[in-house]
């Protein structure tokens, strides 16, 4: 019988070598004493092929495909709702919808940014574009600017404590964690 699973392409062992080396050096030496040469070498490519992948060192670690599913989730909140309760439930249904990560490289590099100081200017600087997302549709559906931009500040920094605590608890599945930190804001709303 023939195997009929593909092989990973080139491209994929190459980025998977380099998020694994990547944190296995982070984790055992720590991330600022960790070198972009380091992590190339220990994945078996050079510099350059490191920043084909990723941009920046901190790029291994962050990354976020989620921003369209936020978006949409909060769109569909009914728009009667105040814009802080809109996108609180948009991106609790969001979380529900999404498949829990199965990987443990995921709870890996929240950990490792949630433990680094550095990274976690880094990680609020990465939600950027999320919260301009949230701003945008809240703004769309007849937030003004100023209620759209303080309801997507503040899901965003529960969404950001629930990454946090759910990197910290082998336990906790990642939609409870964002649930519970949601729950500290909605219910104060």
């Amino acid at each position: 019988m023939t195997d009929t699973r593909q092989r990973p392409s080139k491209r994929e062992r190459t980025l998977a070598a380099l998020v694994e080396a990547g944190l296995e050096l982070f984790e055992r030496q720590g991330y600022e004493q960790t070198t972009v040469a380091e992590i190339a070498r220990a994945a078996g490519v050079t510099e350059m092929t490191f920043f084909r992948y990723f941009p920046a060192k901190e790029h291994l670690l962050l990354d976020d495909p989620y921003d369209p599913v936020l978006t949409a989730a909060i769109a569909e909140q009914p728009r009667d709702l105040q814009p802080f309760v809109r996108a609180a439930r948009g991106i609790r249904a969001a979380w529900r919808a999404l498949p829990e990560p199965e990987t443990p490289v995921i709870r890996r590099r929240v950990r490792i940014a949630a433990n680094t100081p550095s990274l976690r200017g880094a990680v609020w600087r990465s939600t950027g574009n999320t919260e301009q997302a949230i701003i945008e549709q809240l703004v769309a559906d007849g937030a003004s600017p100023d209620v759209a931009r303080v309801a997507a500040a503040s899901v965003l920094a529960a969404l950001v404590a629930g990454l946090f605590m759910w990197a910290d608890e082998e336990r906790s599945t990642l939609a409870d964690a964002i649930e519970r930190a949601l729950d500290v804001i909605e219910v104060a709303a």
